[in-house]
């Protein structure tokens, strides 16, 4: 039997509340970026689920924000 997985909607989530932070509250988060597609470098075709973000705090340092299933 196939399990759904949700890392785009945990994602887009995750990524709509930090970027709501930075816009809105103008806190600790400086910005985020929507969420980025597992795909392969060279062909661009589909690898896996896992989506990234990257995050950027108030004093300039850069995240990555990884969602992947856990197996």
């Amino acid at each position: 039997m196939i399990k759904l997985a949700y890392c785009d909607y945990i994602a887009a989530c995750i990524s709509k509340c930090l970027i709501k932070e930075a816009k809105e509250f103008g806190g600790y988060i400086k910005s985020c970026s929507h969420p980025q597609m597992d795909l392969h470098p060279d062909e661009g075709y589909f690898i896996s689920t896992k989506k990234t973000l990257e995050v950027e705090d108030m004093n300039g340092k850069r995240y990555i924000v990884t969602v992947e299933e856990a197996e």
